[in-house]
Parts: structure tokens; sequence; C-alpha cells
């Protein structure tokens, strides 16, 4: 992959859980996903491109057992995300969290965390998945999906007063915006 390759998803950013899942997203009407040759990327590029873009490129590698362990804990995550009381959901999202523990640790700063993989290739589904759990324990509601009927894209709703709605304003809420417009002028 070339250095120089542009994340070519139209929201990056998230918490690394909702980034995962926003790896599949939708171009006029198109369904893309950046594991699978979206913007002409190999899987193992897609995947290095993502690491790259969650931080975790340092720390893991991006191969194929990296990516097969990704894409399972990307199903039960938007299995889960999609419905919150399905157990079997939550079973496919424990069963990716088998694969790590968390380790308390002292450092210089006091004490600290640090997360173990017996697999390592397990390392960067483990964490989406782990983080999927930080969310739900800090704000379970503020997990959306962009109120487009058109877009697929998950967010953590950071705003002041909980009320985002789109993925992004400058791309479906933009939209939003011009087709009740256009409805309005069209009815005069």
């Amino acid at each position: 992959m070339a250095a120089q390759t542009a994340d070519p998803r139209p929201l990056t950013g998230e918490p690394v859980s909702l980034d995962l899942l926003n790896t599949r997203w939708t171009a006029d009407g198109e369904p893309l996903d950046l594991f699978a040759g979206a913007a002409g990327l190999t899987r193992v590029e897609g995947l290095a491109l993502w690491l790259e873009g969650v931080g975790l490129a340092g720390r893991f590698r991006a191969d194929a057992a990296t990516l097969v362990h990704l894409l399972t804990a990307r199903e039960s995550l938007a299995r889960a995300v999609a419905d919150p009381s399905d157990a079997g959901a939550r079973e496919l999202v424990d069963a990716v969290l088998e694969h790590g523990r968390i380790r308390a640790t002292l450092t210089a700063e006091g004490p600290g965390e640090r997360a173990e993989f017996a697999d390592p290739a397990w390392g960067p589904a483990w964490l989406a998945a782990r983080d999927y759990l930080g969310l739900l324990a800090s704000a379970p509601d503020r997990i959306r999906t962009c109120a487009s009927p058109t877009c697929v894209l998950r967010f953590h709703d950071t705003s002041r007063n909980g009320t985002r709605r789109w993925c992004s304003m400058a791309v479906c809420g933009n939209r939003a915006k011009a087709s009740r417009h256009y409805a309005r002028t069209r009815e005069r």
C-alpha cells in the first residue's frame, strides 16, 4: 500500500468499535467494504489502512489471520449494535472477548492496564469488542445510526444535547436539508 493512500470512507475517527462497523458503507447506492477491495485496495491493504487510521498499525500486523478475526468481530458488533437485546449477538461478542484480557500493571504514573492476547492476531478484534463494552457502559443511547435511509454508518453522538442525527452534516445532513428545501419550493 502506498504511504499516501487516503482512507476512502466517508466517516472516520469514531470510537474503534464503530469505526470498524464503518468499514462498510454505501456510495451512490452501491455497498462498499474497505476489507473487500473498495478504492482498488486489496483486503490486506484495506486492513493496513484501517489499522493506521485507528492507531493500531504499530502494534498489530495487517495479515490474513488478523483480517479474519476482525471480520468476525465486525459481524458480531454489527448484530449487537443493530439489536442490543439479541442474545446470540451478545454471545458472538463474548466469543471475541474470550481471546484477550486486561492485566493490571503499575506504571511510573501509577496504576495502569495492559491488554494481553494469546494470539496477537486477535488484538484488533478484541480491542474493538472491548471498546463497544466501554461505549455501552458510558452512554449506550449515544450509539447511533445515521438518519439517512440510504446511509449505513454508525457514530457516537458526542453533541452536548445528544441530538446528532447524521453521520456528517456535510454529506447526509446536507442532502436531507437540500431535499426538504426542494420539496418546499416545488409546493409553491
